[in-house]
């Protein structure tokens, strides 16, 4: 590609509690333009926790975009834009499984829909997990089971189990963690 493609104006259409719509203007190298969508989300972070039997606590709760509930890990936006993913996945764990964790590792970095959001996701693993107190949010109903990873791929490789940043997670911890690989 010759050239470069400018933003040449941003309008903000929707601001919501988690999110803000905007309309690009955009100008292209041959002088021609477009309106691009852009959503604008603050981040998130989330977390794949281990228990001491190797088996991964997993959350059920409600998705309303599906209208139905789901099977994920343990995630949240941050509470601000420039919160440490790591802090958010600490707060997240122990907000919606009841455990805590001081023994967190990075696991990778997501961006789930390139083409029209900048939403980022850190992704961590939680190890020596620590009985603590569930803190939902007032509107959150979360059910916590531990689920191995045998049974997990199952459901994902079956189509029980959709979300992206949790296949992603779940996949990466195995590769990472339960194969001989190069990436350890």
């Amino acid at each position: 590609m010759s050239g470069e493609i400018k933003r040449t104006g941003r309008k903000l259409i929707y601001q919501g509690a988690i999110l803000s719509v905007y309309k690009d203007h955009m100008e292209f190298p041959n002088g021609g333009t477009a309106e691009w969508d852009f959503i604008q989300h603050d981040g998130a972070a989330a977390v794949v926790p281990v228990m001491e039997d190797g088996r991964i606590l997993m959350v059920r709760q409600f998705r309303n975009a599906l209208d139905r509930e789901t099977l994920e890990i343990p995630a949240g936006k941050l509470d601000a834009a420039d919160e440490p993913g790591l802090a958010c996945s600490r707060r997240e764990l122990e907000e919606e499984t009841g455990y805590r964790s001081e023994n967190l590792e990075w696991l990778l970095t997501l961006r789930t829909t390139v083409a029209f959001c900048n939403e980022k996701i850190e992704i961590y693993v939680a190890r020596d997990l620590i009985p603590s107190h569930q803190r939902l949010d007032e509107g959150e109903y979360v059910d916590v089971k531990a689920y191995t990873m045998e049974e997990l791929k199952e459901m994902i490789f079956t189509g029980k189990i959709e979300d992206s940043k949790t296949i992603a997670a779940l996949l990466a911890y195995e590769s990472k963690y339960l194969k001989q690989t190069s990436l350890k």
